[in-house]
């Protein structure tokens, strides 16, 4: 498993902590950095604050092109494996589009239902057809 694929399944487990919690991902991350050992890698607080910074764009394109669902009514892992995902699609030139959309698949495929790899495949497709006209 290369760093940033760890990179970003510790800032989804952050950030869905954070969710849960109803505490910001800031607050979830001094939490986690506080009560373990575990290392932080810099491209996980790259995402946290990406997430955090571009959060109301990001849900706002997801619930527009989410066909049939609200965010309200994905799970909780989608919704946020979505938003790391769309961040990383539109915000970070440094990973390739298609990267951004097969680490977002395959977080989805450990970690939430059956459905949700080809759901999150097909929404990020979509926001990836149609980068050039979002981000205009």
């Amino acid at each position: 498993m290369s760093a940033r694929t760890k990179a970003r399944r510790r800032a989804l487990d952050i950030l869905f902590e954070a969710e849960q919690r109803d505490v910001s991902p800031l607050e979830a991350l001094r939490l986690r950095r506080e009560s373990t050992d575990i290392t932080v890698n810099e491209y996980t607080v790259t995402l946290i604050e990406g997430v955090m910074a571009e959060g109301e764009r990001i849900d706002e394109i997801l619930g527009t092109y989410a066909k049939g669902w609200t965010l309200d009514r994905m799970p909780a892992v989608d919704r946020t494996v979505l938003r790391i995902g769309a961040w990383e699609l539109l915000y970070n030139d440094d990973v390739p589009d298609g990267v951004a959309v097969a680490e977002a698949v395959a977080l989805a495929r450990v970690l939430s239902t059956d459905e949700s790899p080809e759901f999150i495949n097909g929404l990020l497709g979509r926001i990836q057809q149609l980068k050039p006209t979002l981000l205009a």
